[in-house]
């Protein structure tokens, strides 16, 4: 790749580019702090969605755009954003010439994320997702993990949308995203925009495994009908308090387990080159 990404740019009248490597224990984020230290023009991101995460962490705020050269399982914000997944000389040619535009944004504390965050079953699968199997047959190893856990008991939380008065429900996952499509474009959140200031929330709490089909129906279907087995919100600002630890994640990448997530939205905080 690194000779086919200096050839592009040297076709294309840029100088050589800068190349800056994740390691273990920073999966992006000094290198971006370090690209903006430099006055780079744009910043590539080649990886999957952590690495995207990370540097979604590092430049929102500042106003260095952000380009992506998808290389991942999921690539969930280059698909909502509708970025090439698979041809690397369109990507090269939207980060160096294509729009700048600004989108919003998700924040945890000083964490990040432009696709979703999630608390209980989502995050479950993602962590227990077969890592050999990932790189094997890719997004599809998701549900491997998720049909482990389809009988998995119901947890017990408080969701608090903006000022509202504080919800009490027994769930499966609660998921707050800042864009809609998952991984085979499923269209989890239909009315999500990165454009829009708001963030969508979607509560999923079904009983057995018929209900996970009635609500798989409804999420491919895009059925908008509210009941209590897939509930949906839209807000700036969400908090969640569950009954005890449970798994988390931030744009697939999973994080530490918690009781909570306090969730804003940051408006047009980062720059992207797009089509």
């Amino acid at each position: 790749m690194t000779k086919r990404v200096e050839h592009f740019m040297s076709r294309h009248g840029w100088g050589e580019p800068l190349w800056l490597e994740t390691t273990l224990d920073d999966p992006g984020m000094g290198m971006c702090q370090r690209a903006i230290h430099d006055e780079c023009d744009v910043v590539f991101v080649c990886g999957g969605d952590g690495t995207v995460m990370a540097a979604v962490s590092a430049l929102a705020g500042c106003d260095v755009p952000l380009a992506i050269l998808p290389a991942g399982t999921g690539n969930l914000l280059a698909r909502n954003l509708d970025l090439p997944l698979d041809d690397e000389e369109k990507a090269l040619r939207i980060g160096t010439s294509g729009r700048t535009v600004e989108i919003d944004v998700g924040a945890v504390g000083d964490k990040k994320f432009a696709v979703m965050a999630g608390l209980g079953f989502d995050a479950a699968i993602m962590r227990d997702a077969p890592e050999g199997l990932k790189k094997v047959v890719g997004w599809p190893a998701y549900l491997v993990s998720g049909a482990k856990h389809l009988r998995g008991r119901g947890i017990r939380i408080t969701l608090t949308i903006d000022d509202g008065e504080p919800m009490h429900r027994r769930v499966r996952t609660v998921v707050v995203g800042n864009v809609g499509k998952l991984q085979g474009n499923i269209p989890l959140l239909p009315d999500a925009s990165a454009y829009d200031g708001m963030l969508d929330v979607v509560v999923i709490a079904p009983r057995h495994v018929l209900d996970w089909v009635r609500v798989t129906g409804r999420v491919l279907r895009r059925a908008q009908a509210r009941d209590r087995r897939m509930e949906r919100f839209r807000a700036k600002h969400v908090v969640i308090r569950a009954s005890k630890p449970q798994p988390r994640q931030l744009d697939g990448d999973v994080i530490d387990e918690g009781q909570s997530m306090d969730i804003r939205v940051e408006p047009k905080a980062l720059k992207v080159r797009v089509a």
